[in-house]
């Protein structure tokens, strides 16, 4: 055997053994899923609580909006395996779910395809690149789900115009507060040596 072929040969079982799930991966995307989705719960109830203010130009309340997609993004970032930003955005959804949403059980729905998007993003970059730019395009294209998804189903009635300021605003939303959030939080917590035993310890 050539060496080329050894070092092929190790460099796939390298690349294989770093994308197998260890059982800290799976309890941190639980404690990352749970800790978010009690967030969503809080932001539930942002959302009820502003809508008043926006009864002039409905489609602004989207401003608040990217703080759901920051679970998939983040988990993302932080575990860094294939999988992970799906797995945790269904478990903050689901943990929103269990307790109480206004969107009732359709939020499980919500959280998958919010955590598929980011993922195939990921999966694109070939789970290599996890820097600034990668987590605003993730999370960017995470919040396509809702720009689309919200104008078909719940404002259906309104003109044209303010559906696509809607769309327009949840994804700027989306990529400010999940992009840019999920990436500062993670370097945060890798700085204050919370990511240990991941490869984004190191930013």
């Amino acid at each position: 055997m050539s060496n080329d072929t050894r070092t092929t040969g190790s460099w796939k079982e390298t690349v294989g053994r770093a994308r197998e799930w260890r059982t800290v991966d799976v309890v941190v995307a639980a404690v990352i899923g749970v800790a978010v989705g009690a967030v969503f719960w809080l932001w539930n109830i942002l959302w009820t609580v502003t809508t008043p203010l926006f009864v002039a130009f409905p489609p602004g309340q989207a401003v608040i909006y990217g703080m759901w997609m920051i679970s998939g993004v983040l988990g993302g970032l932080i575990i860094r395996k294939p999988g992970a930003a799906l797995l945790t955005s269904v478990a903050a959804a689901s943990v929103s779910a269990v307790l109480g949403t206004q969107w009732g059980i359709m939020v499980i729905l919500d959280g998958t395809l919010q955590g598929i998007l980011p993922e195939l993003v990921f999966l694109l970059l070939g789970y290599r690149r996890w820097g600034m730019g990668a987590a605003v395009l993730a999370a960017a294209v995470a919040g396509l789900s809702p720009a689309i998804r919200d104008n078909v189903f719940y404002n259906v009635t309104w003109p044209l115009g303010y559906q696509l300021a809607y769309a327009l605003i949840v994804i700027a939303s989306s990529a400010v507060i999940a992009g840019v959030g999920a990436r500062l939080l993670t370097t945060a917590l890798a700085k204050a040596g919370a990511l240990a035993p991941f490869p984004s310890a190191r930013g």
